[in-house]
């Protein structure tokens, strides 16, 4: 069990991202059921019932005694005109969001879809991840997953989708799509989540630019935290070896193949490390202890890795972390963490408490992260399958640095801006986000990340992941899955 195991603790981004980059979350290990009576911004009492105003009126209860900004709860509010939980919710939170304390952070989902996730990456999709430009008028594939259907049908990183239909005859462009529904048009045209889901692309390969059409259908398929293509890799560069390890997402399953990868790094005797989480949303604390310990193989175990931090009435679930190097770890040098809008939570947090032992060491590659230094604790209403992500801690490092709401940019003592290369993969040495990661190894000049820079695609306008309005549990980890 984790150290907030009963709580189910987690860092997680969660859900509508507009103007503003990309995310995800995740979980550690799952809460309690905590249903029960209590006061509230709701009217009512909280009973065995599932009607909407039951689980309205438990969500404002959990609310109330969790919530890590209770002052800005609304002094009272009248659930009646909100039609679903999740429009409850984030009325509760609308104060704490205009402050960008809580950004769609708290949220309800399903606990069945939750631990089939957090266990072991289920998910249903095509199975990749989708980018697009600031018009939307262009969708592009930042990466595709193994095991899922557009790899299989060879659809891959750089890859552009022109166009989808039901059928192969009523294909629509992207452009179109979107001009008749700028909201909702995309998501809708790619179907519902489930299995079975089969859609028409016309798709341009990245190399080559032929163009296709291919039927795709949604599929259940495991995801693969660190890719067995090119999620670990040794490179030689100028010489020199450096590790590169590509985490896409903080769940369980990522454990041993963490260990795998440093397991190698040590072995080699590697000491300058590319750490890739530039799609990565976040997650389980644990795995994020797990990474910097996997970072700290100088580390005392009196060195403190960071605090975690309640609302005063909960100060007794207050914690400090200290490392604890594990057989695989290694005594890095130099780290370079390339990060974009789509980095957040756990990923902020590895950054952020490598810096008081690693200083200029360690720098943020690519653009500025999303800005999230909080974290989730699960509250359970079992018999409703409802758990509510409730934001509840707040997370900082061993100098008590966090509040880092604007993202990492501020707080990194170095930093070199990149784009995000889709004409090669990750990891390719030649990719603009990874050679800059290298050049910053090597002690190269380079232009700094300025607090709102956002990933950039060469001679392109910004680009951001996909994510629709209400993600999916797999969304809200690894943004821009579809």
């Amino acid at each position: 069990m984790s150290r907030f195991g009963r709580l189910g603790t987690l860092l997680a981004l969660a859900a509508t991202l507009a103007g503003c980059g990309d995310g995800g979350g995740s979980s550690s290990t799952i809460g309690s059921n905590t249903g029960g009576s209590g006061g509230g911004t709701a009217t009512g009492t909280v009973d065995n019932s599932c009607s909407l105003r039951n689980r309205q009126n438990w969500v404002s209860a959990q609310m109330n005694e969790w919530y890590l900004f209770p002052d800005t709860l609304p002094a009272s509010l009248d659930p009646t005109p909100y039609t679903t939980v999740s429009d409850y919710i984030d009325a509760l939170t609308a104060t704490a969001r205009a402050q960008r304390k809580d950004r769609f952070f708290t949220y309800i989902t399903s606990i069945k879809e939750e631990n089939a996730y957090y266990n072991s990456g289920a998910s249903a999709g095509f199975g990749w991840r989708l980018t697009t430009d600031a018009s939307m008028s262009r969708l592009l594939i930042a990466e595709s997953m193994e095991g899922g259907p557009a790899l299989a049908a060879g659809v891959d990183r750089g890859a552009e989708i022109q166009g989808i239909g039901t059928t192969a005859s009523n294909i629509q462009s992207i452009a179109d799509i979107v001009r008749a529904d700028p909201n909702n048009g995309l998501y809708n045209a790619l179907g519902s989540d489930t299995a079975g889901t089969t859609r028409y692309f016309r798709v341009a390969d990245s190399s080559g630019g032929n163009v296709r059409t291919v039927a795709i259908t949604k599929a259940d398929f495991t995801l693969q935290p660190v890719s067995p293509r090119y999620g670990t890799q040794i490179i030689t560069d100028n010489g020199q070896r450096y590790g590169y390890v590509n985490l896409r997402t903080f769940i369980s399953t990522a454990d041993p193949q963490l260990r795998a990868a440093f397991a190698s790094f040590k072995q080699q005797g590697i000491t300058q490390v590319v750490v890739d989480l530039r799609y990565n949303g976040g997650g389980s604390i644990d795995i994020a202890d797990l990474f910097n310990n996997l970072l700290g193989g100088n580390r005392q175990t009196s060195d403190v890795m960071g605090y975690v931090a309640f609302r005063p009435s909960k100060s007794s679930n207050n914690e400090t972390t200290y490392f604890a190097p594990q057989p695989e770890s290694i005594v890095p040098t130099r780290l370079a963490f390339i990060g974009t809008g789509g980095t957040a939570s756990a990923s902020e947090l590895v950054l952020n408490r490598t810096l008081p032992y690693m200083g200029s060491n360690t720098g943020l590659i690519g653009a500025n992260t999303y800005g999230k230094p909080v974290g989730q604790i699960a509250r359970d209403n079992a018999q409703c399958d409802d758990r509510l992500r409730v934001i509840a801690l707040s997370i900082q490092n061993a100098n008590r640095q966090g509040d880092y709401y604007n993202g990492l940019a501020s707080v990194v003592p170095a930093s070199c801006r990149a784009s995000d290369d889709l004409t090669r993969k990750m990891g390719d040495p030649q990719e603009a986000s990874t050679r800059a990661a290298l050049d910053f190894l090597q002690g190269k000049s380079c232009t700094p990340i300025s607090a709102t820079a956002s990933a950039q695609a060469a001679g392109e306008g910004p680009r951001k992941l996909l994510q629709p309005a209400r993600p999916s549990v797999a969304q809200r980890d690894v943004p821009g899955l579809f």
